[in-house]
C-alpha cells in the first residue's frame, strides 16, 4: 500500500491501538521470521483480557521455532489448493471470494487514498491488509489521522461484521498453535474496539 505520513500529534492510546493492529497485520501477512518471533516472545501483558492474551502469545512465541511456524501458517492459510481458513471478508460475509464486500472496500480505499502495493496480489479484503489499513487510519499513514467517526465507520463496515468470527475460527483451527494465540489477541482487541466505538469513546 502507498503510505503517506503527516506530522500530526497522535494520542499515545491511539498509537498503541495502531501498533497492535499493525502487529496483527504483520503476523497474518506471512509466517514470522526469527526476529519477529523473538519480539513477540518479549511482549508483556497485564490483568486485562487483552493483556492476558498478549502474555499467552508471548509464552507460545518463546517456545516456537520459525520452521514449525512456517508449516503452521501454510497449513492454515495456503495448504494444497487452499488452507484450513480463508481469511477474506467476502468469504466470511457471502461464502464466496471476490464478492460485494471486496468491491465496497475498494471504493472506500479509493476515497481514503489507500492503494494496494504493486507487489501484493492478495485481494484487499484479507485480514492482514484490513488490520494494516485500520492501523494506518488511526495514525494517519494514508492522509490525516482519521477521526473517531471515520474509524468507527470503517471498522463497522469492513472489520466488525466478520473479523471476530475469523479470529474465533483461528483459535479453534486444527493447525493452530502459535496462531491460536494470535487469534486470542485479535479477538480481545476487536472486543475492546467494538465497545469503545459503541460508547463513542476512543
Amino acid at each position: 500500500m502507498t503510505l503517506v505520513a503527516e506530522d500530526t500529534a497522535i494520542l499515545e492510546e491511539d498509537r498503541l491501538r495502531a501498533d497492535l493492529y499493525d502487529y496483527l497485520g504483520l503476523m497474518l501477512s506471512g509466517p514470522p521470521a526469527a526476529a519477529l518471533l523473538a519480539q513477540s516472545a518479549g511482549l508483556r501483558g497485564d490483568g486485562s483480557a487483552l493483556g492476558q492474551a498478549i502474555a499467552g502469545l508471548a509464552r507460545v512465541a518463546g517456545a516456537s521455532r520459525p520452521e514449525a511456524v512456517r508449516r503452521e501458517y501454510n497449513a492454515l492459510f495456503i495448504g494444497l489448493g487452499r488452507g484450513e481458513l480463508l481469511p477474506y471478508a467476502s468469504y466470511y460475509m457471502t461464502g464466496f471470494l471476490n464478492e460485494k464486500p471486496l468491491a465496497r472496500l475498494r471504493t472506500d480505499m479509493a476515497a481514503l487514498g489507500i492503494t494496494r502495493a504493486p507487489n501484493v496480489f492478495e485481494p484487499e479484503d484479507n485480514i492482514a491488509s484490513l488490520m494494516e489499513m485500520m492501523g494506518g487510519l488511526i495514525v494517519g499513514r494514508f492522509a490525516s489521522p482519521a477521526g473517531l467517526e471515520q474509524q468507527k465507520q470503517f471498522f463497522n463496515k469492513h472489520i466488525g461484521p466478520w473479523a471476530p468470527h475469523f479470529f474465533s475460527d483461528l483459535q479453534g483451527a486444527r493447525a493452530s498453535v502459535l496462531y491460536a494465540s494470535v487469534g486470542a489477541v485479535g479477538a480481545a482487541l476487536l472486543d475492546i474496539e467494538r465497545e469503545a466505538f459503541r460508547l463513542g469513546s476512543g
